[in-house]
This record gives C-alpha cells, sequence and structure tokens, in this order.
C-alpha cells in the first residue's frame, strides 16, 4: 500500500531531544549505563504541598470535563501570579489554559499564521519553534547570534530580519538552550524597533522564569505599555515547580488572540485535566520562595558543570544566567577523527558521545546553531560528573 500519510506530518521533524531520549532509554534497556543529559526535565519531585492539592481535588470529586479554556479560579490564580510576578494585568478573556505550554504555543501558531507568513527566531531557539511554525505553514526566519552576545539578538539583528511578511517574533527568555536572559533595557531596544512595524506580534516564552541566578532580573515584554496589546506571554508549572508530567501551560495575550485559541483548542484537546489544573491553582498562589531550593541546587550544579567543561578540550561554554542547561561550542571536533568516527557537525558529535562515553547529549543543529551541543544539568553532582569525565575521556 502507497504511503497514505499527508506531506504536513511527511515533512515534520521529530522532536530532536525527544528522539535522543528514547535512543537512550533503548540503550539503557539493553544494558548500557547512560547518563540522560538530554531531557530538559528536573530531576526533583513534585513538592509535596502541591501533590497534596491534587489529592484534595480527587477526593473531591474533580473527575468531569474542565471549561475549555481552563477552570475560572485558575484563571484567576495566573492572573494574580502575571500581576505579582510580571506587572501584568491581564482579564479573564485574556488567559488560555492548555494542556503544556507546547501546545499552547502550537494554539498561537494556528491562530495566527497564514500561508507564508514569516515568523523571526533568533537562534538558538527550542527545537519545536521551527516546526509549529512549518506546521501552521508559516516561515521561519532565523537570526544567527554568536557567545560573544550571549546568544541574543540586537536591535540591528532584529531590523534587518523584518520584511513586509513578518507577522511574530518568538523567543525565550531565560533561553532553551542556551539559559541566555534578556534585561529589560535589551527588550527595550527590541520594543523600540517593533513600534515601526505595528503588524508584529511577539510571543514571549517565560516557561524557565523562576529558574534565574541572580545576574539578570526577569523582565516581560508585555510589560511595556507600547507592547502589551501585541504580545503574547506563554508560561506553565513544568520546569520551575518539577512538574512535567502534569501538563499545564498557560498564556496572557490579546482578548482576540485568546478567544482564537479557546476556539482551536474546543476542536483540538477541549480542557486540560482537571487534577492537575487544581493543583496548579496552589503552585501558582503559594510563595515563590517554596521552590528556591531547586533553583539553589540548580545553581550548584552550573558552577560545577562550567568548571567540569573547562577541562575538556575543544569545548568553549559561556556562563548561563538561568534555566539548567549549558551550551558549548564544540565545533573544534568537527573534521576530526575520533576512535575512527569522522565528526563533521554537532550531530555527529551528540551521537558518538551517546555510543563511545555513553552520555546523552542533544546536537545544536536542531536549535538551529550546529557549532554547539545542548547538555541538561538538571541530575545529580554524581551523574554530571561522571558525565563530564567520560566524554572528557571520549574526545582525548
Amino acid at each position: 500500500m502507497s504511503n497514505q500519510l499527508s506531506e504536513r506530518v511527511n515533512n515534520l521533524a521529530i522532536s530532536a531531544t525527544l528522539e535522543m531520549a528514547a535512543k537512550a532509554r533503548e540503550l539503557k534497556a539493553a544494558g548500557k549505563d547512560i547518563i540522560g543529559l538530554s531531557l530538559g526535565e528536573p530531576d526533583f519531585n513534585t513538592p509535596d504541598y502541591i501533590k497534596e492539592a491534587a489529592i484534595q481535588a480527587v477526593n473531591d470529586n474533580y473527575n468531569s470535563y474542565s471549561p475549555v479554556d481552563g477552570y475560572v479560579d485558575l484563571k484567576e490564580a495566573i492572573i494574580t501570579k502575571f500581576k505579582r510576578d510580571n506587572k501584568l494585568t491581564y482579564t479573564l478573556p485574556q488567559i488560555v489554559v492548555s494542556t503544556g505550554a507546547k501546545q499552547s504555543l502550537y494554539n498561537v501558531a494556528q491562530a495566527c499564521l497564514n500561508k507564508g507568513d514569516e515568523v523571526i527566531l533568533p537562534c538558538p531557539y527550542w527545537v519545536s519553534y521551527s516546526d509549529i511554525v512549518k506546521l501552521a505553514e508559516g516561515v521561519p526566519v532565523e537570526v544567527e547570534t554568536s557567545m560573544d552576545t550571549n546568544f541574543k539578538m540586537t536591535p540591528e539583528q532584529l531590523e534587518a530580519a523584518i520584511t513586509p511578511k513578518t507577522k511574530m517574533l518568538w523567543y525565550s527568555s531565560p533561553c532553551n538552550p542556551t539559559g541566555s536572559i534578556y534585561s529589560k533595557a535589551e527588550l527595550r531596544a527590541l520594543a523600540d524597533v517593533l513600534q515601526k512595524h505595528p503588524q508584529i506580534v511577539v510571543v514571549s516564552d517565560e516557561i524557565y522564569e523562576h529558574i534565574n541566578y541572580g545576574v539578570t532580573a526577569h523582565a516581560s515584554m508585555a510589560e511595556f505599555p507600547d507592547m502589551f496589546d501585541r504580545t503574547v506571554t506563554v508560561n506553565g508549572v513544568a520546569k520551575a515547580f518539577a512538574m512535567t508530567g502534569w501538563r499545564i501551560g498557560y498564556i496572557g495575550a490579546p482578548a482576540y488572540i485568546a478567544r482564537a485559541c479557546n476556539k482551536l483548542q474546543g476542536q483540538v484537546t477541549s480542557g486540560a485535566n482537571c487534577i492537575a489544573q487544581r493543583a496548579v491553582i496552589t503552585a501558582l498562589l503559594e510563595p515563590v520562595s517554596r521552590i528556591q531550593y531547586m533553583v539553589d541546587k540548580f545553581k550548584e550544579r552550573r558552577k560545577l558543570i562550567l568548571g567540569l567543561l573547562q577541562d575538556i578540550p575543544g569545548f568553549k561554554s559561556n556562563e548561563p544566567e538561568g534555566a539548567f542547561y549549558v551550551f558549548p561550542d564544540v565545533s573544534a571536533y568537527f573534521g576530526k577523527t575520533l576512535n575512527g568516527i569522522k565528526i563533521n557537525n554537532s550531530s555527529d558529535l551528540s551521537m558518538y558521545l551517546l555510543e563511545t562515553a555513553n552520555v546523552a547529549t542533544v546536537a545544536g543543529d536542531s536549535f538551529g546553531n550546529n557549532n554547539c551541543i545542548r547538555i541538561s544539568y538538571a541530575a545529580s553532582e554524581a551523574q554530571i560528573t561522571e558525565a563530564m569525565a567520560r566524554i572528557k575521556k571520549a574526545v582525548s
């Protein structure tokens, strides 16, 4: 039988992070001692006070379909969070709760993009941005950044990337995969460029907001009054609250975009998990200080892994200000042969490290930067130390 799949799916790339995690699991199941540093997943348990809220929701018989855009009291909690943490004032019709921040991003793309619309993506970017845009028949426009600017796009680069077809700008801060954070002044400079192009909608992905090591304060594009009505602020609880499997994300957006996302979601997934939503109310309304212990531990691990990376020849890294990734430049190995294996690009090196060092990382080409690889330090100190020793041995 001939291939009956759509061109849309046939042309869709597999998520590089999930693909590498699957390969690592296969090797582990085959008896290999794999250290997984590929997934962006905290190695902490969900805090007890959040789990207790979920248990209470079960006992309170929350088991029916939830509203498509989320429970009203969860949306009110999100509004409180935005006001408290980001100085943003949203109303109920501007909030949509989804099955994870990834669905939130997908909803926005499907709601806003027409065929041929261009979306500016500062590189490196989270792996799914480009393909989410393509699924909406948009055109990703990659803007290359470098370690010299901490992988942040300049106003001049933004201006040069804008064309009459530009519809959106997507970025994350803190950034996945680099951990870079745009300061309020840097965002203001980008906003000044965007003021000349009022047709452009900004998607600000702030899922790593609370994993910030205190160098640069978190800022939101929507903080600026002249950008509030054209910015979609995306967030969720997966990373900072160690709730990756609970699958709750949300947006604060102009009401017309929120309505469109709600309309779309009603035909695709409907409302998000009812028990998880009840737990997230507690997660968001409790003081942020209750999750600080995880951030403090990530900061210790960042110091550890940066020190160990310095001892690996050919690995060049900057110091991330947030999230829990390092994104070292490994291009010094391109063109070289390691243990009989020719390394031509980041994918080759990442696969080499998996098969030779038994360490799972993610190639940088899937993030829009082929010179680097992403290494997650959401792992124990012992795992990080052992993984870096294995990598050092494998490339020596």
